[in-house]
């Protein structure tokens, strides 16, 4: 999963294209590294056009500001028109959630 900065992060938010997920995290956050696994294997099950990337909240204050993120892990899950508002997701408790979230919002 590919680390963004928040420039490139509000960027292609705001940008029309492909569905999009970022994972939310904190470098010592032991819930994030769990979540950052199960991600690994949801990606594996998702369509190919899904994109993922990550970003440190430590370092996107402006997006959390936007986004009123109140805790890690989480994810943002934009379709691909981004008409809406990214959705944000806080429960992390197993790969059939995860995927079942993404998908309802991708789909």
């Amino acid at each position: 999963m590919k680390e963004m900065n928040e420039a490139d992060l509000l960027e292609i938010l705001t940008r029309p294209g492909e569905p999009l997920v970022v994972f939310l995290h904190t470098p010592l956050c032991g819930t994030c590294k769990a979540t950052e696994r199960m991600l690994e294997v949801a990606a594996h099950l998702l369509p190919a056009e899904l994109q993922m990337v990550a970003g440190n909240v430590n370092m996107l204050p402006n997006l959390v500001q936007q986004y009123r993120i109140t805790s890690v892990p989480a994810l943002l899950v934009a379709s691909a028109d981004r008409i809406e508002n990214p959705h944000i997701y806080y429960s992390m408790v197993s790969v059939e959630r995860i995927l079942e979230y993404i998908r309802s919002v991708i789909l």
